[in-house]
């Protein structure tokens, strides 16, 4: 077996090489659809061996296998023209049947994806690379699962593109709280690369007992992701973890009629850290009713999300401070939200858990749709004792949410746990904003003595100074 992470690296190095690639989102973007290709074709090997008459949306000439897999195939110029005018070109205007859900994913991957590199020679060499590794072998299966994520650690560190990474730790706290159980449908509107639904799926699992649950596992869980690097990342992680085909579409969620969400499209579960401090496209917010229209994409995604529940459906999400508070549309936002919807627990993170690519404070909301609220519980969650913020280096850890799972259960007031009734945040305007009034504020106390001391001792030292210059 391959060390893995020594293959992702090597492979990094040998980009690194290339005249055609400059940065690190270029460089992920090519792994990427490399990764995607050598994946799915390994994953199309598994499927002709279990089923005769499987046949891969993928035209024989462009198979991995025909053009990549063999070390001594083509390289330099031949290999660069391959990809660029025949690959591409083929797989961006892949023809295939409405209902081919693989075929058109396949399509949209390589509408907005592209051969970055210029040497054939180094190409090749970062294509050998790459067949050392066997997607099929369950262990290197787990291993590149670590590899990937770190990867895309890695890339969410850059700010450029910082948007679509969700500390694991948070991912799966809001997962084991919601809780989604197997048969529900369960729904990411802003997936990023996927690592709520990943989170979900390997929930899930555990609840598999046989092949009809399998089955039922692959159709429930969706998403939607808007832009072409973490809706490939995002596909490439839910194929990796045993979803064939990935309910992921590549597009907006807010550019649908909010009018046109029925009941056959609602869902029981959402998990999503939407996107927050953007603007949204032109004239996106004329879907939504004229009441909460706002430029703020974190307001309109609220409000996507209580139409897309259906009614006892569930949802954890990410929201920044400053969608907590706010007049106008946020108000109306607000209110709705606690109309429509039970919202019983909101979790306050310290201000670096998004580090290095976000400082805003945020928010964990929990809420089921169909009862209004009558009160919140909120629950301060503190840094690490010693640790002054989170970092790259030292981000949150699952751990650290043992204490809130175990209050989840039996609630009581405490320095970090407090009750709000519903009134009180009427009275305040439907401003969410509610700060710990347990909190202990150390008290600083003078002792007279000590401080006489010290300024005793200043001055003698400022007075030796001050001889022993004038000796001088």
């Amino acid at each position: 077996m391959s060390n893995i992470a020594g293959v992702i690296k090597s492979i990094r190095d040998i980009f690194r090489k290339d005249p055609g690639l400059s940065g690190d989102a270029q460089r992920i973007e090519q792994l990427g659809w490399m990764l995607f290709l050598k994946l799915f074709d390994d994953k199309d090997k598994e499927k002709e061996i279990l089923d005769q008459k499987y046949k891969s949306p993928i035209p024989v000439k462009f198979q991995w296998r025909n053009w990549a897999e063999d070390d001594e195939g083509i390289t330099g110029d031949e290999l660069i023209n391959f990809v660029n005018n025949q690959l591409f070109p083929k797989l961006k205007n892949l023809a295939v049947a409405e209902d081919d859900r693989l075929g058109i994913i396949i399509r949209e991957i390589f509408d907005g994806t592209n051969n970055y590199m210029k040497s054939g020679i180094t190409f090749r060499q970062a294509i050998n690379k790459l067949n050392e590794i066997d997607f099929n072998s369950s262990k290197e299966h787990h291993i590149f699962n670590v590899i990937y994520e770190e990867v895309l650690q890695g890339l969410a560190a850059k700010k450029d593109t910082g948007e679509f990474y969700t500390p694991r730790a948070v991912t799966q706290f809001i997962v084991d709280m919601v809780n989604p159980k197997l048969g529900e449908k369960i729904n990411d509107p802003a997936c990023g690369t996927g690592g709520f639904l990943v989170c979900t799926i390997e929930n899930l699992k555990k609840q598999v007992k046989n092949v009809a649950d399998r089955h039922t596992l692959q159709k429930t869980i969706t998403g939607c992701e808007l832009k072409p690097l973490p809706f490939m990342l995002s596909v490439i992680n839910l194929i990796t973890h045993d979803i064939e085909v990935p309910q992921i579409e590549n597009g907006d969620s807010l550019s649908r009629e909010y009018t046109s969400i029925k009941q056959k499209d609602r869902v029981d579960v959402i998990v999503a850290n939407p996107p927050f401090g953007g603007v949204v496209g032109d004239g996106m917010e004329t879907n939504f009713p004229l009441n909460y229209r706002t430029k703020e994409s974190a307001d309109l995604f609220l409000i996507l999300f209580i139409q897309l529940l259906k009614d006892g459906g569930r949802a954890g999400i990410v929201l920044p401070d400053g969608s907590l508070t706010g007049e106008g549309v946020k108000q109306r936002v607000r209110q709705k939200l606690l109309e429509d919807c039970n919202v019983h627990t909101i979790v306050r993170l310290p201000q670096s858990v998004f580090a290095p690519y976000a400082t805003v404070n945020t928010n964990l909301i929990f809420f089921e749709k169909g009862n209004p609220t009558k009160e919140i519980w909120y629950y301060e969650h503190m840094l690490p004792d010693g640790q002054k913020a989170y970092s790259k280096t030292k981000p949150i850890r699952l751990e650290e949410f043992d204490p809130v799972k175990k209050w989840w259960k039996k609630r009581s007031e405490s320095e970090v746990a407090w009750k709000v009734p519903l009134q009180t945040v009427i009275d305040r305007n439907y401003d969410l904003d509610i700060k710990n009034p347990n909190k202990k504020v150390e008290e600083l106390v003078y002792d007279r003595k000590k401080i006489l001391k010290t300024l005793e001792r200043s001055f003698s030292d400022s007075l030796r100074l001050l001889n022993e210059l004038k000796v001088e």
